[in-house]
């Protein structure tokens, strides 16, 4: 098996987690509010990430020249992300909070565009940025079409999100906003993880930023504690479920992802995400999409498949 077909399989399990997630962070955020959260998933996922690292990198020691890129991706795809994530999943259904965080494609491929536009070290004088296929524009629009006309045909809002003249698409408008948020964020983390791979391995990687994103969570938690519920078994197995297999095992295959495929290959797959969270929410939590809904959930994999024709 090819370097190539086991990113692709690393990625598969990246989406199934995290369709999975968006289910479960709703169902525990009925005992921890969002940064407490944060806090207790990725304290679990360091714990079970410290393991790995002893076991595959014993020798590989922190650096201070990553540090800059280490905290900075620690900080925008941990915490940042999930302070959005976490928030914007208490105002509206899991199912449209993910197929928002599907525009990260057409928002990554903007983000390409605009580092091949400005200028950088080692960048020659003339040198013209490298060429962003046209397919994956294409594709990448499509994509984000369709998380437009999923948003706007959003039916009747979650229990207790009813927001009258300040709501859109029958929610919180400031769901929407958490979730844009969230999905900037991961992009942000995408490009500070990218000059890590060529230096060290994807569990130092990983593990690092985990430790970082994990720190800018405890001041946050401890603010929170008053507002803690008493959580029931179903809960703590969610819990585990997110600091387990969402958050050590999907950022350690995200990782391997990014090293072999590249930021917009990789970005592409997370479109996926919002089929696994429709089913999983049918089944979990009893949602439902409308009609408006499933079409955009069409347009959101039409466009997927044409940028990954090629």
């Amino acid at each position: 098996m090819t370097e190539g077909i086991r990113a692709v399989f690393a990625l598969s399990a990246c989406v199934l987690f995290w369709g999975i997630s968006f289910v479960s962070t709703k169902i525990a955020g009925a005992a921890f509010p969002p940064m407490s959260l944060g806090a207790l998933r990725f304290a679990l996922a360091l714990v079970f990430l410290f393991f790995i690292k002893n076991r595959s990198a014993p020798g590989e020691r922190l650096e201070r020249q990553d540090l800059p890129l280490l905290i900075g991706a620690g900080l925008t795809g941990v915490t940042l992300y999930f302070f959005f994530e976490n928030t914007g999943l208490s105002l509206i259904s899991a199912s449209v909070a993910s197929i928002i965080v599907a525009s990260i494609p057409a928002l990554t491929l903007g983000a390409q565009w605009l580092e091949g536009k400005l200028p950088r070290p080692g960048k020659k004088q003339g040198e013209a940025p490298a060429r962003i296929p046209g397919r994956r524009w294409l594709g990448a629009l499509i994509s984000m079409a369709g998380v437009v006309l999923t948003a706007r045909g959003a039916g009747a809002p979650p229990p207790g999100t009813e927001t009258g003249s300040s709501g859109i698409a029958g929610g919180n408008i400031l769901g929407y906003l958490c979730m844009t948020g969230a999905a900037l964020s991961w992009v942000a983390y995408c490009f500070l993880s990218r000059p890590l791979f060529s230096r060290r391995s994807r569990i130092y990687i990983v593990y690092w930023q985990t430790f970082f994103g994990f720190l800018a969570f405890i001041p946050f938690a401890a603010l929170e504690f008053p507002r803690w519920g008493r959580p029931n078994p179903e809960i703590i197995l969610h819990v585990g479920f997110l600091g387990i297999c969402c958050s050590a095992l999907a950022y350690r295959f995200y990782a391997q992802s990014l090293a072999v495929l590249g930021i917009s290959i990789s970005a592409l797959f997370l479109n996926f995400v919002p089929v696994i969270t429709v089913v999983a929410g049918f089944f979990i939590l009893g949602e439902r999409l409308n009609p408006a809904q499933w079409a955009g959930a069409a347009l959101v994999l039409a466009g997927v498949y044409l940028a990954m024709k090629e």
